[in-house]
């Protein structure tokens, strides 16, 4: 039988490789899914909603947030795979709706740091809310490892998505409140 553990590892593996594997199609075939990112306020953007933050803008950006990604992601995932699943597909709505509601009208916005800027806040928050040594414990290396990277949720770099930062960061914090543990369980399984 696997852990949680393993199973978040092989999740998060997976979902790295599918990165990997859209960035090489995406660039073999001359760049055409980054126009499938997050389109503000179009019709056609709402796709880009449900596949913005698995397509990047070339391999630097992908190579940016592939750690970001195994790390945040396996830490998200470790300590119940449904609820870190649910955490993160909160992050992805929330977070994608909040880009094409209001970025930039005729930008596009795409890449895993709403998802990198959702784990955080979900992580740092989680810990804070349910008080389980475990994901106190995470919930501060995460800040002490990443709390520099949340000023990139403010204006100011260009080509940056700080929209996608701020409103995934937003995500991370609806999701630990919604999945906030009740303080009667009996018993967490890790």
């Amino acid at each position: 039988m696997t852990s949680s553990w393993q199973r978040a590892a092989v999740l998060v593996g997976g979902f790295v490789g599918l990165l990997w594997v859209l960035e090489v199609v995406d660039t073999v075939t001359g760049h055409p899914l980054d126009a499938w990112g997050v389109r503000p306020r179009t019709d056609e953007g709402l796709v880009g909603v449900v596949v913005a933050p698995m397509l990047h803008f070339g391999f630097a950006h992908l190579v940016g947030n592939t750690v970001p990604v195994l790390v945040l992601g396996f830490l998200t995932l470790a300590t119940g795979i449904a609820r870190g699943l649910l955490a993160t597909a909160i992050i992805w709505l929330v977070g994608g709706l909040g880009v094409w509601a209001v970025a930039q009208p005729g930008s596009v916005h795409a890449g895993a740091s709403v998802l990198i800027f959702g784990w955080i806040v979900f992580l740092v928050v989680r810990g804070l809310l349910d008080r389980h040594p475990l994901e106190i414990l995470i919930g501060v290396a995460v800040f002490l490892l990443y709390s520099s990277a949340l000023l990139g949720v403010l204006p100011g770099q260009p080509g940056i998505s700080w929209q996608g930062h701020l409103f995934g960061a937003l995500g991370g914090f609806v999701a630990a409140r919604l999945l906030r543990r009740r303080r009667d369980e009996a018993s967490i399984t890790y």
